[in-house]
């Protein structure tokens, strides 16, 4: 990856590793749905008046199928069920389990005709990463209800899929348009759902900031980092993203909300990042190969290219996340 490629997924490990503490902090004082609609109302607040501004919104309705398939798998459906498996489940076993995402991307790729996405030390990888999490699930199993853990794992598909979604149907649609359509569809979805669910009394100011939190940083901000990443370095390396998120999970849940670190954390972790690492690494001439492979799979895909006229787009600070 290149120098800015790198900054991104820093950044993106860290963002995208806090929200699974936040979420914990959250629900002690207000139901799951309720806390989608407030993160998603809060980030749209941010996002849509700029991006109307701009007169991207728009164009980019023009493909609202793909983009509301992508706040389907990214926003609206992972982010109610990570909310209801954080209700019976530590933050950071939830965390852990989101690193299945790197696996289930590299099927799809191969299944899309992308044979890079397991080949070599990159499936070695794979491989040892996904011991990891067979690890801390099998390690879990009687202390967390499996059903629980199949719902980490139902959003971890989600997120799988959306970031290709965007790739390959989505690259000439600004990124602002993107998240600020789908942050807005996904809080009108849930108003009714916030309106039987909200919480019976005025939540504590540390459930209140976490929320605030999630909308502003962990979601306006994170989405506009990560497409910014996925246009960088391709959806295969930044779903790795969901490699490293996990420590942050897991440093975050000991250290703010006293989490023990339990023997799956002990014996999955250690083998999820060498899977990481070796999932990331490239031989010479790798670049080369992999862009040769992505023109032909997009070419295969969307039939001959078309003329593109470059939109003005909103980058982030720097640098998205689900």
């Amino acid at each position: 990856m290149s120098k800015r490629g790198w900054l991104l997924f820093a950044a993106m490990s860290v963002i995208w590793g806090i929200p699974y503490l936040l979420i914990k902090i959250a629900l002690e004082g207000m139901p799951a749905p309720f806390i989608v609609f407030a993160r998603t109302a809060i980030g749209a607040a941010v996002l849509l008046p700029v991006a109307m501004r701009r007169g991207v919104v728009g164009p980019a309705l023009k493909q609202w199928r793909y983009i509301a398939a992508f706040a389907a798998l990214e926003i609206a459906g992972p982010w109610l069920l990570l909310g209801d498996a954080e209700q019976h489940m530590t933050s950071s076993l939830a965390g852990l389990l989101i690193a299945a995402v790197p696996f289930f991307v590299a099927l799809i790729m191969w299944r899309l005709g992308d044979r890079s996405a397991v080949s070599g030390t990159r499936l070695a990888g794979l491989f040892i990463g996904l011991a990891g999490v067979v690890a801390i699930v099998g390690l879990n199993i009687g202390q967390v209800q499996v059903a629980r853990m199949l719902e980490v794992i139902a959003v971890a598909v989600g997120y799988a899929i959306a970031p290709i979604i965007a790739d390959r149907k989505l690259a000439g649609v600004p990124s602002l348009a993107i998240i600020a359509i789908s942050l807005t569809g996904v809080a009108l979805l849930y108003v009714p759902f916030a309106a039987f669910s909200h919480p019976t009394h005025m939540p504590k100011s540390n459930a209140l900031a976490a929320v605030i939190a999630l909308g502003l940083i962990c979601t306006a901000s994170a989405f506009l980092l990560f497409f910014d990443l996925i246009a960088e370095v391709g959806p295969a390396k930044s779903s790795m993203i969901t490699f490293v998120n996990p420590a942050v999970a897991v440093a975050g849940g000991v250290l703010f909300l006293g989490e023990s670190i339990k023997a799956g954390v002990i014996v999955g972790f250690p083998l999820v990042m060498v899977g990481l690492v070796l999932s990331t690494l490239r031989k010479e001439g790798a670049a080369a190969e992999d862009s040769a492979a992505a023109v032909a799979t997009a070419a295969i895909a969307d039939g001959p290219p078309q003329p593109v006229v470059e939109p003005s787009d909103c980058g982030p600070e720097a640098a998205a996340i689900a």
